[in-house]
């Protein structure tokens, strides 16, 4: 509503208009005076100012009229005496989600918005979804879209309230102001709108003062792309760059903009410029026009008008008929139509906005009444011709053109009929198509369209689908006004049919090949156009006897007059079997034929409607059925027939593809209902009516064979022989199809699911199929639906779908005796896999070979002479002449297809002839093929049956054996069925009995053979088991000393001793540690596949690793580390907000191989297309020449250092290196160091280093314990050390590689406490063992990592290396600390592990030798930085949780004491925590805190030491307690570890008071800073809801952030986080790195660290992206209720989420495999045209 009169007083206004005595030239002067100073002004105001001086100024006092009182009251008043209206009418944005129901829809075109189908009954029902192209509108509310089920929820009108809209009428006042008011506007609007460039205002109109300011307008066109546009504007009216795409985008999305203001000269230079840098460009110019100021702005608000109607009609029906009533008024002027016409027909010359606003304002005003609909419809009509012919020479979609209304007005059933009987729409629509397609008749008056337009013929061939959509119901009672008008119209389909009948011809090319191909796209796609509306006319006629007829005798008498291809010559007799036919001769290989005949094909429909529907009987009264010619009728479709048996024979090579391609549309399952089907049909009726042996005559002709059956031809020229054999093939193949093919309602009684039952057993039986596949396998009818839904449960059972893959329906067994081998609808290639699919399911089930032609339904009396073909002379004869040519053994004269198809046919007429025996008596049955087939033949002395016998005996027929037993074996069943006699019979039975004894005697024999070699082979097993047992036995002891693994090496000694032993054994910390096993290891290069073994000063062998960026473990989904942060990467937050992982697919090469490997990748890869897109060479990528998988770098690898410790040493140094001396030691060893290094920081030591009083270490006490030579290794290894720390470094750093940056081993710590941590996470979210259940690849890549980050200090300086180590023991040791030195609850306690051991070697360095530390001293080292680091991680979670349950009454274990004392001891030194807590709650809450960190650091010391781990981490049976216990003892914790703190009491209480005197902590325990719980949170893929209509319904309430307009979007969801982004579009374009890049790019970048997973909601399917390169599209997780996903929503098949599938996705991102499935998925799909990835 336009509110308030801030300047203007609108009551006072309206009241002037009202009394004035022209209020029309009032409110014309009113607005010539205020639009121009609204709009385009010079200083543009901003769209909300604009906005609201329209609603004060222009629009309040319009609506002041129209109420004749305050719009508020006015409307007020409205509401209360009106109801809303019951159709819904939202119209639909382009790619908005649309539903459809396929059981309640009146046709596919009914469909619903989101918001109704989720309030209506259809939710339950069958629907599809899918994505409009924009345009159409809800028909929700509308009775004739729906069988049930109009109205939802909303929209029900409720039982009470009558819908009749006159009773809300508005008051005759009211109603006259408001038809007075929109005239005036509606002229207004309509005369700016409809506006010509040179065209003056009207006098009403023309300001005072003509300004000299003039706008150029640039137009909207389909022709030059955005770039051309932006080049234009750049080189015109100079603007920059950027404002030159913004005004392009905006003259897409409007249809046009000013781009320059000025005076008339400045503005026609401009044009001039325009339109000569656009025409060099594509041949055409854009448009542009000059436009005055005052027109511009005129032409503002009458756009504006349209969206304040919109509201206006909305808020009553009064008001929407009184808008209405003025559109359709007819004009007072003579010839000027009404006004919705004027705007109508100038549709096409308007632009985008412009014709948004008129059809929405047409939806929303004539399309929601019935009556104005009807009148509307009507007008619509009377245009119809011109509005499509200015569409066919628009240049836009035609989503946006008025035509495509169409949909709205033909598809209401009573409507289309009403527009039949008044307005004859047929005959316009199909005379529209004529005059349009006129230019493509040649001389003979058929179409010929070489040389076409394909944009503006696809555009003509739209106007099919109205005629479709008028189709679309067929009436139930016909009047005499529908009969007359319905057959008018067909008379001029009939016309087009005719330009149609014999079009393109072809004939057969001899000697070269033709040189170009001629055009035949454009003939199928209108025959694909007319393939529905055939079958509807069809379907419109059967409804009708009347109608039925009258077409018929059209369509007859338009087929004589079809007298395409006249014969050149008179009729011959041919004579067979003493038989004579009389008729012209023809040759298909020498004479011009076509493929296009659907006036035959029409006429053969109609004739089986005909039969169908009884009219036939009353058919002589119109055409007298005696004069028909049959072989007339024949002709064409026989001839359409052979030559696709030539094609097929390869007789027509010389034509090239385009005549293959026709042949096989001809047969395709798109186009074969109207083409071959009927073709066929067409024989089988002449074969009804014709003597059979003439027309069998008549096929041998035409398929030119006759000669060669009657002898009388013969040829050496082996290429002419196996053309004469296909043909023969083809020909038997067309009988068989003649004869057996009676799956058509009218042929046979049968119904429509009969028809798609069998053609689903036949599908099924070529391989068991997917939904979609069998959807796509099976005619759709005019409403895009198969019938399968229907049949599948009967027919076939349903094969549900794992992780892969989809769901699979196989057909049923008792299905099969149903099957034909020689069904008419299989391909070549269908038919060949049929045969052998089913051929070995019979093997399998121990059948015999024979595929035996299954039992066809009886003819109807119509059609039951067809089978007489089977006992007629000439095919006795033609089947004589195929068997005597195979028993003769002349090569190259048969084939066995020829013979297998023969053998169908004596099996058809074995079956047909025991039928009709079966049924009625022997002497009236006139079917005698078995008599016939026993009679000698004359002039050979040969039956049919005789041949079969010696054919049985043919070597090269072995696989018809089986066929042919079956045969000879129905001669003896009808031979019986003959005779009547039971003696005979079983004679007879008798006689095929040993044949039969011999078969089974000879599987018997085959089954005992079978049997006894069963019976040997358990013999020799039972032998073989017996002499093992035996061996281990004797050799008892050898068993028992075997190092099984986990098993001990030395002989058992005592009992004592191997307990100790065991205990040794698994310990990887300390003074106990177990012995490095020493087993060496040889690996085989995958490049050169040599071995080799693994060694420290041997070549380098490398693996292959992919070091990445990751947020898998994030506890703060998208922050992340800024590269200048002080603390960061040296301390970890624990946040773990981005890690750096390294993975591997686990295959080894000799560093030598790798290098140049990659070199050869780098010269090869430069030179493929889009190859930057798979990998990229600059950053190292390669791909695994094995596996393909994506790396960036080799990963050295590093044997384990054999070590093993000598206890009782250990235990010696063990009484002197306590933790406190320990501590002290490195003190001191530290403070050392700096001082030698001249650190200026070592004078500010306060000289408390020492925290016990014994003797002061001095700065070399620490090399006192042990110390040994370092370890050496190879130039190759220390390369590749290099190579792959750099990489981690560059990666993780995203800088430049620098291997001297003093961060790179700090990296290398990094990657190796981050991929342990990634990989504990993942077993513990899978509830695997911590030990034994990773992949090869992982423990391979685990194991190299953890060796690499070891060996990393040895090439760095040692120096940078203590400097590290320092930084990170100042965590521990307070005194240590500086002053950016993070505190406890901000550090990631694992990396902090890493580091330290890691870097602890280090301090051993001496000036003038290089020492490492001996096993004791690491030994004790990591045992003393482990229990350091365990005991401030354990405050660390303490300290982070604090809402434990108070105490508890009742006795607490030891465990809970020791937790409640060091709780207590906490609380004390913070002074913040409660410290009356339930002691057992805080143990088991640290207990569940730590689980991980244990976890990761046994992980972390098997990989580093070797040590094998207990029994108990290797498997997922034991208690949690168990395996804590398990952890403790292999890390040398006590389990109890709240008594770390009680044995280094002394040492721990003054940490532990520094510790907890962090500012830090005093501000988390107030709630000040939110801090990490622990265990750290899982990370998994978001929740998604079960039914994808619920994500659709989400993403059509999506709204873009930085949008105003409702342009489509593309909303995707972040499946890490669940933000929804608007992909695809440049309004969420930002900049990253210097690059535009997509919001999803952006979003990827801090979400994922660059990799992201995204579902994209309306295309249904997953983006994986790996950079603002890369990406890949992968199936959702939905399914629909066949097991298979749906891009793009193609199918529409409501869709559910797979579990399984949802799970490999999230594993898929948990193991950091993002990169290596789009790097495969690249590699795989061959890039033509690069995808954008960045712009998503």
């Amino acid at each position: 509503m336009a509110e308030g009169e801030q300047s203007v007083n609108g009551l006072e206004l309206s009241k002037i208009w009202r009394d004035a005595a022209d209020s029309r030239a009032e409110l014309l002067r009113y607005l010539k005076e205020q639009v121009p100073q609204i709009y385009c002004l010079e200083t543009e105001s901003s769209p909300q100012e604009e906005e609201e001086l329209v609603q004060s100024r222009l629009l309040y006092p319009l609506e002041c009229f129209l109420f004749g009182e305050d719009p508020q009251e006015g409307l007020e008043k409205l509401k209360h005496g009106s109801t809303s209206s019951q159709l819904c009418g939202r119209v639909f944005k382009e790619g908005e989600t649309v539903y459809s129901c396929r059981d309640c829809a009146i046709d596919p075109t009914c469909v619903l918005c989101m918001d109704c189908f989720q309030d209506s009954v259809h939710k339950g029902h069958r629907y599809k979804m899918h994505a409009s192209s924009g345009g159409g509108f809800c028909d929700c509310g509308d009775v004739e879209a729906w069988k049930i089920g109009p109205c939802c929820s909303k929209h029900d009108p409720g039982q009470d309230i009558a819908m009749e809209t006159d009773d809300c009428v508005l008051e005759p006042g009211l109603y006259e102001r408001a038809a007075k008011l929109f005239k005036v506007l509606l002229h207004y609007t309509a005369d700016l709108l409809v506006w010509e460039e040179n065209v003056e205002l009207s006098a009403q109109l023309q300001p005072r003062v003509i300004e000299n300011t003039y706008y150029c307008v640039l137009y909207n066109d389909e022709h030059h792309s955005y770039d051309h546009v932006i080049y234009t504007l750049q080189r015109s009216v100079d603007c920059d760059q950027a404002e030159a795409r913004t005004q392009t985008a905006l003259i897409d999305k409007e249809g046009r903009r000013a781009v320059k203001r000025g005076t008339l000269r400045s503005c026609q230079q401009a044009k001039g410029l325009i339109r000569s840098n656009s025409e060099h460009i594509s041949l055409q110019p854009l448009r542009v026009e000059i436009l005055h100021s005052a027109v511009m702005a005129h032409q503002s608000f009458a756009l504006r008008l349209g969206s304040w109607f919109q509201q206006i009609v909305g808020y009553s029906v009064g008001f929407r008929q009184a808008f209405c009533q003025v559109a359709l008024e007819p004009s007072t002027e003579q010839d000027h139509p009404c006004l919705i016409s004027r705007l109508m027909l100038h549709d096409a010359r308007m632009y985008k906005g412009a014709r948004k606003i008129v059809h929405e304002l047409i939806f929303c005003s004539l399309l929601m009444e019935t009556e104005f609909k009807r009148l509307f419809a009507i007008e619509f009509t009377k245009h119809y011709k011109q509005l499509q012919k200015d569409f066919i020479n628009d240049d836009h979609e035609r989503s946006i053109s008025i035509t495509a209304l169409s949909v709205q007005i033909f598809t209401v059933p009573t409507l289309a009929r009403q527009l039949i009987e008044e307005g004859n729409v047929i005959k316009v629509i199909v005379g529209t198509v004529m005059e349009l397609l006129h230019e493509h008749l040649d001389a003979n008056n058929r179409f010929h369209f070489q040389g076409y337009n394909s944009d503006k013929f696809f555009r003509i061939q739209v106007i099919f689908h109205d005629l479709r959509y008028i189709l679309i119901s067929k009436p139930s009672l016909w009047t005499e006004e529908l009969r007359q008008q319905f057959l008018e119209g067909l008379l001029v389909f009939i016309g087009l049919l005719n330009c149609m009948q014999g079009m393109e011809e072809v004939k057969r090319q001899f000697g070269q090949h033709i040189e170009v191909e001629p055009e035949w796209e454009a003939g199928f796609s209108i025959q694909i156009q007319l393939r529905h509306i055939l079958a509807m006319i069809q379907d419109w006629c059967s409804s009708d006897d009347k109608v039925l007829l009258l077409t018929f005798k059209e369509i007859h008498k338009a087929l004589m007059r079809c007298s395409n291809q006249p014969f050149h010559s008179e009729p011959t007799d041919y004579y067979m079997c003493k038989h004579i036919l009389h008729i012209r001769p023809y040759k298909v290989s020498q004479e011009p034929v076509s493929i296009h005949l659907p006036i035959s094909r029409l006429l053969a429909g109609l004739y089986v409607h005909l039969c169908r529907t009884g009219a036939i009987e009353n058919l002589h009264e119109l055409v007298d059925p005696e004069s028909f010619d049959y072989t007339q009728f024949v002709e064409h479709p026989l001839r359409c027939v052979v030559l696709a048996a030539q094609v097929s024979a390869d007789m027509w090579r010389r034509n090239g593809l385009s005549l293959v391609s026709q042949v096989y549309y001809y047969q395709d399952v798109k186009c074969r209902d109207e083409m071959y089907d009927k073709d066929i049909l067409m024989l089988q009726v002449t074969a009804s009516k014709m003597d059979p042996n003439h027309f069998l005559m008549l096929i041998l002709l035409r398929f030119e064979l006759f000669d060669i059956f009657n002898g009388s031809c013969s040829s050496k020229d082996q290429e002419v022989l196996k053309q004469w054999n296909r043909l023969s093939e083809e020909m038997l193949y067309l009988l068989i199809a003649i004869v057996g093919e009676r799956y058509v309602p009218g042929v046979s009684q049968v119904s429509k699911e009969d028809v798609t039952m069998r053609e689903v057993i036949h599908l099924l039986c070529i391989e068991p199929m997917a939904h979609s596949s069998l959807v796509k396998g099976l005619p759709e009818n005019e409403s895009h639906e198969t019938g399968l839904e229907t049949v599948i449960p009967k027919v076939a059972t349903f094969k549900k779908p794992g992780v892969s893959g989809h769901g699979l329906y196989e057909v049923k067994k008792e299905c099969l005796a149903e099957f034909n081998p020689f069904f008419y609808h299989y391909s070549k290639s269908q038919h060949s896999k049929a045969e052998d699919f089913q051929k070995k399911r019979r093997a399998q089930e121990g059948n015999d070979k024979a595929l035996r032609p299954p039992l066809p339904p009886a003819f109807c009396p119509a059609f039951a002479s067809i089978v007489r073909i089977l006992c007629c002379d000439v095919l006795i004869h033609v089947l004589r002449r195929v068997l005597q040519r195979a028993v003769e053994d002349r090569a190259t004269q048969w084939t066995e297809a020829m013979i297998q198809r023969a053998l169908h046919l004596i099996g058809q007429g074995l079956l047909e002839e025991k039928t009709q025996l079966e049924d009625s008596t022997v002497e009236e049955v006139t079917f005698d093929f078995s008599i016939k087939a026993r009679r000698i033949g004359s002039e050979h002395g040969k039956s049919v049956f005789h041949l079969l016998s010696k054919v049985k005996a043919l070597p090269s027929l072995e696989a018809q054996k089986d066929m042919i037993k079956w045969i000879l074996q129905m001669f003896e069943v009808v031979k019986c069925l003959r005779e009547k006699s039971s003696p005979t019979a079983s004679m007879s039975m008798e006689t095929s009995k040993p044949e039969e004894s011999a078969q089974d005697k000879e599987k018997a024999e085959r089954k005992r053979k079978a049997e006894a070699a069963k019976l040997h082979r358990q013999k020799i097993m039972a032998q073989m088991s017996a002499m093992q047992k035996n061996f281990i036995e004797s050799n008892k002891m050898l068993y028992d000393n075997m190092p099984e693994s986990g098993m001990q090496g030395e002989p058992v000694t005592s009992i004592e001793s191997c307990a100790m032993e065991q205990k040794e054994l698994f310990v990887a910390v300390g003074p106990h540690r177990g012995s490095t096993p020493a087993n060496r290891e040889v690996l085989t290069c995958i490049l050169c596949q040599e071995e080799q073994e693994v060694a420290a000063k041997a070549p380098a062998m490398v693996l292959t690793a992919c070091v990445q960026r990751s947020t898998v473990l994030t506890q703060c989904r998208g922050k992340t580390y800024k590269a200048d942060g002080t603390s960061y990467p040296i301390f970890m937050p624990p946040e773990l907000a981005v890690g750096t992982h390294t993975g591997s697919c686990g295959h080894v090469m000799h560093a030598t191989c790798w290098q140049k490997y990659f070199e050869a990748i780098q010269n090869t890869t430069r030179n493929r297309l889009h190859a930057e897109l798979i990998i990229d060479l600059e950053n190292g990528e390669y791909l695994c020449p094995l596996c393909k998988s994506l790396c960036n770098t080799v990963v050295p690898l590093i044997p384990l250092e054999p070590l093993t410790l000598n206890y009782e040493n250990a235990e010696i140094v063990g009484q002197h290196l306590t933790l406190p001396r320990w501590i002290q030691i490195l003190s001191a060893r530290i403070k050392g160091l700096k001082s030698v290094g001249q650190d200026p920081e070592s004078n500010s030591d306060d000289g408390e280093t020492g925290l016990c009083g014994e003797g002061q270490p001095d700065f070399r006490s620490i090399l006192s314990f042990g110390v040994q030579e370092p370890r050496k290794f190879s130039d190759s290894i220390a390369e590749m050390l290099v190579v792959c720390a750099t990489t981690v470094h560059r990666v993780g750093r995203q800088t430049a590689p620098n291997e001297l940056c003093p961060s790179v081993p700090i990296m290398a710590w990094n990657t190796c406490a981050f991929t342990i941590q990634a990989i504990e996470n993942l077993l513990q979210g899978e509830e695997k063992p911590l030990f034994g259940s990773l992949q090869n690849r992982q423990l391979a890549g685990l194991k190299a990592t953890v060796q690499f980050s070891a060996a990393q200090r040895l090439k760095s300086s040692q120096a940078v290396i203590q400097r590290h180590f320092t930084d990170m023991l100042g965590v521990l040791l307070p005194t240590l600390s500086r002053e950016n030195t993070p505190c406890l609850l901000e550090v990631d306690f694992f990396h902090l592990l890493v580091g330290l051991v890691l870097s602890i070697p280090s301090l051993y360095q001496e000036e003038a030798v290089d020492l490492q530390p001996s096993p004791v001293s690491s030994a004790y080292n990591h045992l003393h930085i482990l229990h350091l680091v365990t005991m401030a991680h354990l405050l660390q979670v303490l300290l982070s949780s604090t809402d434990f349950p108070a105490v508890t009454g009742g006795d607490e274990g030891e465990e809970a004491r020791a937790a409640a004392e060091l709780y207590a001891a906490v609380s004390q030194h913070t002074g913040g925590l409660n410290s009356d807590v339930s002691g057992s709650s805080v143990a088991e809450r640290v207990k569940g805190g730590m689980m991980p960190f244990l976890r990761c650091a046994a992980l972390f010391f098997n990989g580093l030491t070797g040590v094998p781990p207990p029994e108990e981490l290797s498997s997922t049976a034991g208690t949690s307690q168990g395996q804590m216990e398990a952890l403790c003892s292999y890390l040398a914790l006590p389990s109890n570890m709240f008594q770390l703190f009680q044995e280094h009491r002394e040492t721990v209480t003054p940490l532990l008071q520094r510790w907890c005197g962090s500012p830090a902590i005093t501000k988390v325990l107030k709630g000040e800073i939110q801090t990490i719980r622990y265990p750290r949170r899982r990370n998994h893929l978001i929740e998604l809801p079960e039914d994808y209509s619920a994500l659709l319904n989400q993403a059509s309430h999506f709204q873009c952030p930085n949008s105003t307009d409702d342009e489509r979007k593309h909303p995707t969801l972040c499946l890490f986080c669940g933000a929804m982004l608007c992909s695809q579009s440049t309004c969420c374009v930002t900049q990253l790195d210097g690059d535009d890049v997509g919001a999803c790019t952006a979003h990827a970048s801090t979400c994922g660290a660059g990799v992201g997973m995204f579902l994209r909601i309306r295309e249904c399917e997953i983006v994986l992206m790996a950079s603002k390169t890369r990406g890949s599209t992968y199936p959702a997780p939905y399914l629909d209720d066949y097991g298979e996903t749906d891009p793009q929503l193609g199918r529409g098949n409501p869709l559910h989420l797979c579990p399984e599938r949802y799970r490999k996705l999230n594993q898929l991102w948990q193991q950091h495999c993002i990169l290596e499935e789009i790097a495969r998925s690249l590699e795989v799909v061959n890039v033509m045209y690069a995808f954008e990835w960045q712009m998503l």
